[in-house]
């Protein structure tokens, strides 16, 4: 009887993750669409745009973490809701001085969500599938993040366009977690 209760739960986490995760492809694809258009006729809308991606990704942590057990029980994505929230109000100051600033920024938030998506991934990894591209999200957030300050200390100003590629690659790794998720769901319905 345990073990029914166990396998019942780990399909609603699954289920679960996959709705998080093709919402969370849904939300970035949207944004970068957004960034690539709306934002070249308005500063405002990039601005917007700007400050909405890490706290979406704060709020995002903060319904996921509390759907699987709440923040004391998932402590990476506890941490990444606190480093987003702050990253959050630092794009705000950022955008105030320049895009530079911005962008230096964003990389200092890539690197830290990135590795806390990564430690989230692996948490998961023994029991939930689809993890694998969540790890390579998570590393590549990180060194995405590196290039990002290394590209905010250059003489060109960037636009929203440089951190769009970054957000875009993102939904990618989002949408084959979901994938991956259903086909494995669809794979044991039928076995």
């Amino acid at each position: 009887m345990a073990h029914h209760h166990t396998t019942v739960a780990s399909r609603e986490k699954e289920q679960w993750l996959t709705r998080y995760y093709f919402a969370r492809t849904a939300f970035s694809a949207v944004w970068v669409a957004a960034a690539l258009t709306a934002s070249r006729q308005s500063f405002s809308v990039a601005a917007a745009l700007l400050i909405i991606y890490p706290a979406w990704d704060a709020a995002a942590n903060f319904v996921d973490a509390s759907r699987n057990g709440g923040l004391g029980n998932n402590r990476t994505q506890a941490i990444n809701v606190a480093v987003s929230s702050v990253m959050t109000a630092l794009v705000v100051v950022a955008l105030s001085m320049s895009m530079n600033w911005v962008l230096g920024a964003f990389g200092l938030w890539a690197i830290f969500s990135g590795l806390l998506q990564l430690g989230t991934a692996l948490r998961r990894w023994r029991t939930i599938g689809g993890q694998w591209a969540m790890i390579l999200s998570g590393g590549q957030s990180a060194v995405a993040g590196a290039f990002f300050i290394a590209q905010a200390r250059m003489l060109e100003p960037p636009s929203i366009a440089n951190i769009a590629g970054y957000a875009g690659l993102g939904a990618f790794y989002f949408l084959v977690s979901a994938v991956w998720l259903s086909v494995s769901h669809m794979r044991r319905k039928t076995a």
